[in-house]
């Protein structure tokens, strides 16, 4: 498979590569030289990595309500 560089040193993925990697619109390529050849890498950043990385405390529901409602309210006044 071949693509052509653009004058921007743009280039298209072909399509077999795209679907057999997986890769969608906005998906992040990682580049690296290895030995004299550019490897490209997909970086697909899966939600579940990033759980427990914001520390939260324990709720109330009931406070957090009526604080909205009342940010809610003070804005249309």
């Amino acid at each position: 498979m071949q693509s052509t560089k653009t004058s921007k040193y743009q280039t298209t993925i072909p399509k077999d590569v795209r679907e057999t990697l997986g890769l969608e619109v906005h998906d992040v390529l990682e580049w690296r030289m290895e030995k004299g050849k550019a490897v490209v890498i997909p970086v697909h950043r899966h939600f579940l990595q990033y759980r427990n990385s914001v520390k939260t405390g324990a709720g109330d529901i009931r406070s957090d309500i009526e604080q909205a409602r009342t940010l809610r309210a003070e804005k249309h006044r």
